[in-house]
């Protein structure tokens, strides 16, 4: 079985997961290797049973180019997550399909490119401290927080960003720095573990810790991928805590995202197999 792990030419920080994922993979016999999606050669050659989207973080860069790719990807050989999935998730209007769907999320303005906003209405609406950030993003890129006292600062920013691309706008969430942001991570049909992450903005540093995943957690998260219609390999549910401390979402992870596995062995285990087991049923299907 052959499985291509997608990434990108030049990661724009290390992919911690990487080495132990290829590793693991190795000692289920799968022969697995490294596919940059942003080089040619080497996606015009593809020959693999899967290919299991990974550490693709320059997408936002050229999304239009990354789905044409994940969409040619899927023609040659089982995509993970699946192309569907790729599409919705790679645009941050996903949030307010979720809402719709009844799932409590962070509030969120979404803006056209072009729009004419003002970033001291937007306080008024939202709350004092905004978080400004376009809607096809990752790593925190163009992602900055600004208080009233930097509302200059933050109406020039709102407005360069607006001439470049949509914008989304949403209330800094103070339980951040208490109870931080939680990204809970799904593999295979079982939520298994969970990091605090602390806020982060761009040019700044991810940094995780391990922490234990509660009962209302899991039912919260279990109920968000309960929305999501397409059959998943992997997801991860970043969460929050609202003023009133009820969870909401901050993000859905269906794409690309980090899923912590040297924080957690056995989720690399059952990634690996799970990995395994879809590359077999593909070559099966194909054969």
């Amino acid at each position: 079985m052959r499985v291509a792990l997608a990434t990108c030419r030049v990661l724009p920080e290390p992919d911690p997961d990487q080495r132990p994922l290829l590793d693991a993979l190795a000692a289920l016999g799968v022969d697995a290797f490294l596919l940059p999606w942003d080089e040619p050669e080497a996606c015009a050659g593809l020959e693999a049973d899967l290919c299991v989207v990974r550490s693709t973080w320059n997408y936002y860069r050229d999304r239009a180019a990354y789905l044409a790719w994940a969409e040619a990807t899927s023609a040659r050989c089982r995509l993970e997550n699946p192309l569907a999935v790729l599409r919705w998730n790679t645009h941050k209007s996903y949030l307010r399909v979720l809402a719709e769907r009844g799932v409590r999320v962070v509030p969120t303005r979404f803006l056209a490119r072009d729009a004419r906003a003002s970033l001291r209405e937007l306080q008024a609406e939202l709350g004092p401290e905004l978080v400004v950030k376009p809607t096809v993003s990752a790593s925190s890129y163009r992602t900055r927080r600004f208080s009233r006292a930097e509302l200059a600062e933050g109406e020039a920013f709102l407005a360069e960003l607006l001439a470049e691309r949509e914008v989304m706008v949403q209330p800094y969430v103070r339980s951040l720095e208490t109870h931080g942001e939680r990204a809970l991570v799904w593999i295979a049909g079982e939520l298994g573990h969970g990091v605090r992450k602390r806020p982060r903005f761009h040019g700044g540093d991810e940094a995780v810790v391990p922490v234990p995943v509660s009962d209302e957690e899991r039912r919260f998260a279990e109920a968000v991928l309960a929305t999501v219609e397409e059959e998943l390999l992997y997801a991860r549910v970043d969460v929050a805590r609202a003023e009133d401390g009820e969870l909401m979402v901050m993000e859905l992870e269906l794409a690309e995202p980090s899923l912590f596995l040297l924080q957690h062995p056995p989720a690399l285990a059952r990634f690996a197999a799970a990995i395994r087991d879809r590359a077999l049923a593909a070559r099966r299907a194909g054969g």
